[in-house]
């Protein structure tokens, strides 16, 4: 049993999940609450993923499109962080904002206990990653967004993950153009986003040297592959953002069903006849 992250914290959970990442493909699946964190933990994975969009979904109750402010992301992304003893990373949607506006969110999201976050290169607002529709900022632009989230972090093992959002709007070329340049200003991982084949992951992974996340949500762009498949490709992380939330909802949906016909979920017809 984890010990009680409230009463005996890990004293580097960053440093941690470096270590994980040194022994082969981690694979975080993703909380929308501490509870579920607690849930994630207790069941043996080694780190987690806050999503943003379950934020969005759970806590306002928003679509997925830039709705939550830092401040929101943030407080919530900590609660989750704090009330487990294994590395937490989370989205930080495009940084909300200019470069000085990363900066400022990386402070906040390492205060708040997290080990790492990824800031992606879209416009604001942003959209969903798998939604159509996106834009994206120039790659110049992103690159200088993550120089300052490097230079802002204290602890130098809080990782700083660049996603590419741009091969839904530039092509696959230009995905991995943008990839290259962004480990080159200093990001510790890259996050190809909504790649659409076994085939995308595995080229990208073959042009781009580099630490690699890949995002295995259902529903989305990306068909559903394995983690020891992606471990194969040469993915370091596989995050499942809103798994744990989509079984949540389908839970409470039948449950709900069950009390409104039934008027208790303990009550059976086999029940009253007994």
């Amino acid at each position: 049993m984890p010990a009680e992250a409230l009463l005996q914290p890990e004293p580097n959970k960053p440093a941690r999940l470096r270590e994980l990442l040194a022994q082969g493909t981690v694979a975080l699946p993703g909380a929308f609450n501490a509870i579920s964190a607690k849930i994630i933990e207790n069941v043996g994975f080694p780190a987690l993923y806050v999503s943003g969009a379950g934020l969005s979904n759970g806590v306002g109750g928003y679509p997925d499109i830039g709705f939550m402010t830092a401040t929101e992301m943030a407080t919530q992304a900590g609660y989750i962080a704090r009330s487990v003893n294994i590395p937490a990373i989370a989205d930080a949607d495009n940084g909300y904002g200019e470069a000085i506006n990363v900066f400022r969110t990386v402070q906040e999201y390492e205060r708040q206990g997290l080990s790492g976050l990824h800031i992606e290169d879209q416009v604001i607002p942003k959209r969903c990653g798998h939604l159509d529709g996106k834009q994206v900022i120039s790659e110049e632009h992103m690159r200088e967004k993550i120089a300052a989230a490097v230079s802002a972090r204290v602890n130098p093992d809080f990782m700083i993950i660049a996603r590419v959002d741009s091969k839904a709007v530039n092509g696959f070329d230009d995905a991995v153009k943008r990839a290259n340049s962004y480990m080159a200003a200093g990001a510790d991982m890259i996050f190809p986003e909504a790649l659409a084949t076994r085939e995308e992951f595995a080229e990208f992974a073959r042009q781009v040297k580099a630490p690699l996340l890949a995002n295995m949500t259902e529903f989305g762009k990306t068909p559903y592959i394995t983690v020891q498949e992606f471990e194969a490709f040469g993915y370091n992380m596989v995050i499942f953002p809103m798994t744990a939330f989509r079984i949540m909802m389908k839970a409470v949906e039948d449950g709900m069903r069950l009390l409104k016909e039934q008027g208790c979920l303990l009550y059976t017809s086999d029940a009253a006849d007994e």
